[in-house]
This record gives structure tokens, sequence and C-alpha cells, in this order.
């Protein structure tokens, strides 16, 4: 249904600001301009009584009569569409223009808005060229000479470089080899990066310090070598590689849990060592004639002891056999290991809960903690010794005399019958997962394959003798 708006138009009966053409802000702020012209023509109020409901049915306001059927306005696109009234588009022209990057006078054609005709072209702010240092016949004599390269070879390297903009790699490919010497990559950075900081350091101001960038041509070198080898690897080695990787993460995550355990066991040798001193401490006390407030005194438990018991400092009632039971950090394990102790020993579980008794019993129970820890330890530590000296005998029955590298026992075979190993298969040892800690071990995939190729050969020589 065509609106008020549309026949005007069609009429032709606006005017004043709509015959300009449309410009940017008219797009973009359409709609802000509309609420502004809005406010300002509302002049009316709100009389005193009058529902806001019965007040928004009247037309006034906006001088447009209330539509007659409701309107759902929501629906559709969220941004409404530009409504561009009665005003002109801006014209376009297709037109001629140069770009300053290039030097070959191009003249290209292109779309272009009538009002930024004659301006330049807005992409040519990209274009950023190298500043190749120029250097005179005087600076080169006394600081840029150098006995493998001549001035001409050296003049053609800064020509290159600033015809592409510092890239070596295109440098190097139109580089004249056959007039010239033939140079690498590297040679020819560092040559250029050479000079660059001998000029910057000749024309610096004095008393400055100016930063000058320095090319390490030799670990450039070894760095593609150490590529190109990576590169040139055989699938074989990279098995190898991997295994290796594999078996030095199960070292690692060994070597860990060593360490866990050690830490571990020299905490309890501290707990065991520190409470032993405070219980001679306590009977030298003891010993000597004290006041009897200081008697009465409880001695605090220390804290380095098997089982910390909670001290009970809150307000109200509480029972001294409150004190007797157990924390929940203690496991069940720990707790049977300790009446198992007490019954084999006599001692009541639930003794008459008096100061002493109380006192002494927690003491008790925290030293059969210690005790057990110190036990479980001990047992651990017996069995990885046993582990290890299964696994020595078995790698002295593989090879000869062993020797020493690093942490780890390494086999040293003796004469040529001896080169050849047993298979993991053949190697019985009572750990869990075996490890190899020494990289080269006789038991990496490429070490299998040369003793199965050198068992063979001589296989078949023995086969050969008469």
């Amino acid at each position: 249904m065509a609106t008020g708006a549309d026949v005007r138009d069609i009429l032709e009966l606006t005017g004043g600001d709509n015959d300009g053409p449309i410009t940017k802000k008219d797009l973009i702020n359409s709609d802000k301009k509309k609420s502004k012209k809005a406010t300002e023509t509302l002049t009316f109020k709100r009389p005193e009584g009058m529902h806001r409901e019965v007040y928004a049915l009247l037309y006034s306001d906006k001088k447009d009569a209330p539509p007659l059927l409701p309107s759902d306005t929501t629906q559709g696109y969220r941004t409404v569409k530009a409504k561009l009234g009665c005003k002109k588009v801006r014209p376009w022209k297709w037109m001629p223009f140069t770009n300053p990057a290039r030097r070959d006078g191009a003249i290209f054609h292109h779309w272009r808005r009538v009002a930024e005709e004659g301006k330049d072209y807005p992409f040519a702010r990209f274009n950023k060229t190298v500043q190749v240092p120029v250097y005179s016949e005087q600076e080169y004599q006394m600081h840029l000479h150098d006995d493998g390269w001549t001035k001409a070879e050296t003049d053609h390297l800064f020509d290159l470089c600033k015809r592409f903009d510092l890239r070596f790699i295109v440098v190097h490919d139109r580089y004249d080899h056959q007039q010239y010497r033939k140079r690498s990559v590297e040679d020819l950075k560092e040559r250029y990066y050479s000079i660059c900081g001998k000029l910057t350091k000749v024309r610096a101001a004095s008393g400055t310090e100016p930063k000058i960038y320095i090319f390490d041509a030799g670990h450039e070198r070894r760095r593609k070598e150490q590529l190109e080898k990576l590169f040139n690897r055989t699938p074989e080695q990279v098995a190898e590689e991997e295994y290796l990787i594999q078996e030095l993460r199960k070292i690692e995550t060994r070597k860990k849990e060593r360490e866990k355990k050690a830490q571990d066991l020299q905490k309890l040798i501290k707990a065991a060592d520190t409470t032993t001193e405070l219980r001679r401490a306590e009977k030298r006390v003891s010993k000597k004639k004290l006041p009897q407030k200081r008697e009465t005194e409880k001695p605090a438990v220390p804290e380095t002891a098997g089982i910390k018991f909670p001290d009970f400092k809150s307000a109200g009632v509480t029972l001294r056999s409150q004190r007797m039971k157990l924390p929940s950090s203690v496991g069940q394990k720990k707790i049977k290991a300790i009446e198992q102790i007490l019954i084999e020993q006599g001692v009541d579980l639930n003794p008459m809960p008096t100061e002493e008794i109380v006192q002494m019993f927690n003491e008790l129970r925290s030293d059969l903690v210690l005790l057990y820890e110190l036990k479980q330890a001990h047992s651990n530590c017996e069995y990885e010794q046993q582990m290890l000296r299964h696994r020595y005998e078995a790698l002295l029955k593989a090879g000869g005399c062993v020797g020493t590298v690093g942490a780890g026992p390494v086999i040293a075979s003796q004469g040529a019958e001896s080169q050849s190993w047993l298979n993991a298969d053949d190697i019985k040892v009572e750990a869990k997962e075996q490890i190899i800690d020494v990289v080269g071990a006789p038991l990496t995939p490429n070490s299998r394959k040369r003793r199965e190729s050198a068992s063979s050969s001589s296989s078949v020589k023995k086969v050969k003798k008469p």
C-alpha cells in the first residue's frame, strides 16, 4: 500500500533538502535525523487524567493516521533498508589513473566517483621500499675494502639488493656467477650486513652507540646442514629415533618416581629422628626437678609425627576421649596395622582417657604409623634392589664385561663371538616393564637388525669353511 510520502514523491511536491545528492551521512544516520525531527514536532503533552493507551491513539504528534489493522514491524531484517527519498545518487565515472609505485608510466582505467577525480591512487600508500645504503668511493677504500670481494662485485650485489628488496633467494638466483665467483646465499647476506654495520658505525654521531644487525653466517650454514640431514633420514632411522624418544620418556617418568620416593623416604627418616630427639629431651627434662606448674603443662606433640591429631580449641564442652579418635586422613590399612600391633603387645584399644593416657596413647599410635611407613619403604627399597640385581645378572649373561657409562650399566663385548646379543625375549627380568637407561643400548630396533645380519653372515662363513 502506498503511503503519503510515496504520493508526494511521485508528484514531486517535496523540495529543499531533498534536491541535493545523497551523502554518506544520509545512508548511515537516516534514523537519527528522523528521530530528531520527530522530537522537534512533539509539542503536545498528555493531559492529566488521560491514560497512556488513550493518548497513544492520537495522531496529531506524527501527523499521520494510526493504522486500522495491527502490523508487526519486527519481522524481516534487523537493519532497515536505506530510505533514499528523492536525493540524487552520487555519479561515477570511468577515468584513467597511474600507480606511483610503478616507474614505467603505465596508465590504467577504473570506475571512480566524480568527486575523487584528480586524487592520488589510494593504495599507493602501501608501497614500502627498503632503504639500501649507498657508499662513496672514499668510504669503500677506507672502511669497506675486503680481499675476497672486489668493488665491482660489491656494487653488483647492492644493485640486486635494491632491485629485489633484499629478497636474497631472488638475488642469489639473478647473481652473475659467470662473471664473478660462485657465492652462496649466506655469503651474500654476510657481505651485505657487514657493510651496513660498518656504514652505520662510521656515519653515527659522536657519543652515540648505533644498533647494528649482526648476521651469523656460520650458524646459518650449520642450521641448514642440520635441516638437510633431518630431511634425508631413512624410515629405519626415524623409527629408531621414535623408539628412543619413547624410552627417554619412560626413563624420565621413572626418574621422577624415584625422586618422589626418595623425598618421601627422607621425610620419614627425618620424622623418626626428630621424634627420637624429642623423646630424649623429654626424658632429660623429667629427671630434673621442675615446679608443679610446669609439670602439669602438657608437652606439645611434634608436627613431624606419623599422625597429626586435631586440637579441640572450640568453645563448649568436649570429651577427652574425642582426642583419641584417629583423623580421617589415616587409611584403613594403617588403622588395621595399628590395631594388630596393639593386640600383639597386649595394649587395650580403648584405654581410660585420662590426660596422661590420652597423650601417651596418641604418641604410641603415631610412632606405630611411622614404623609402619618405614617398614613399607624398606621393603620397597629391597624389592628395587633385588630387581636391579636380576637385571644386572641378565645383562651379564647377554654380554661380557661391564663398564659404567653415566648412571646405568653398559655391556662391552669380548671377542667376535660375544658380539651377537640375545633378543629381548631371552632376557628374563622380574621388573614390571623393562626400560633401557642408555641410548645406543643393544635392544634398539636398528641394533637388532645389525645383530641379525651379522649373525647370519657369520653362520654363512662357518658353513663355507671345509
